[in-house]
């Protein structure tokens, strides 16, 4: 079993910062991948960025448009995104799953979820 713990939302302005972060505990895997999704009422999951567990960014949404960027730390077993330049329309809940296979552009393709963490944009 894989734990998933979210920090780091809040409320900033358009155009602010915000560094997201993903603590894993539990069972250890050496593959696998971690992604980012996002959700905001109505709508379904999405992903914003995905990354292996073993080295290298796998996807980024369109949307994201060069302004987020995801890394993870493997010795401290945690997977990050840093958001620049922020967007009203970036707020959402962000969450972090984690997929001990290889599939990693839908939301069913994770196993393990966080309990999200809110990211609020105002202009």
């Amino acid at each position: 079993q894989v734990q998933l713990v979210e920090s780091g939302g809040g409320l900033v302005q358009a155009g602010d910062s915000l560094r997201l972060s993903c603590a894993a505990s539990g069972r250890t895997f050496s593959n696998g991948v971690f992604g980012w999704f996002r959700q905001t009422p109505g709508k379904e999951r999405e992903l914003v960025a995905a990354i292996r567990w073993s080295g290298g960014s796998l996807s980024y949404a369109d949307f994201v448009n060069g302004r987020f960027t995801i890394s993870r730390d493997n010795a401290k077993m945690g997977v990050y995104l840093q958001m620049n330049s922020l967007k009203v329309e970036d707020t959402a809940v962000y969450y972090c799953a984690a997929n001990r296979g290889f599939r990693y552009l839908s939301a069913s393709d994770y196993e393990y979820w966080g309990q999200g963490t809110q990211v609020t944009v105002s202009s």
